[in-house]
């Protein structure tokens, strides 16, 4: 990897990190997000890169980022049981609750961070490209 590579790479890493370390015990974010408000759109799995060759030294809260499983659920991303399992006492420690098959609720344990005005920002959505209706038929 290039010099300028390794330089670029690291920054974003950089960025990462400091979003998870934002957020608070009790709370869980998703990759997705993350990787938003480190200025990466579409960027979880840079997330999840991120995470994976983070060190002890970091001194990250890795247990609080989880997988996206729908608009309201998250979930224990990580494949390996153990891991798995510890991320899972972490968080039972911290007080959130996860389902059997691994699943939280983000509506109730999802973290976003709060603007200057202390109101919780919303990511960033991605504008819709046209109308989602279809042309209505001649049927009325």
């Amino acid at each position: 990897m290039a010099s300028s590579d390794r330089e670029h790479v690291e920054r974003l890493y950089k960025n990462i990190y400091a979003v998870i370390r934002k957020i608070p015990r009790g709370r869980v974010a998703t990759y997705g997000q993350i990787a938003e408000l480190a200025g990466i759109p579409g960027g979880a799995r840079v997330a999840g890169a991120a995470l994976k060759v983070s060190q002890p030294e970091h001194r990250l809260p890795w247990q609080r980022v989880i997988g996206k499983a729908g608009k309201t659920r998250g979930r224990i991303a990580i494949h390996d049981p153990v891991g798995a399992a510890v991320q899972r006492q972490l968080l039972e420690e911290e007080r959130v609750t996860i389902g059997d098959t691994g699943l939280v609720a983000l509506d109730v344990f999802g973290w976003l961070p709060r603007d200057e005005s202390n109101r919780a920002a919303s990511p960033r959505r991605r504008p819709r490209s046209g109308s989602k209706r279809r042309a209505s038929s001649s049927r009325r």
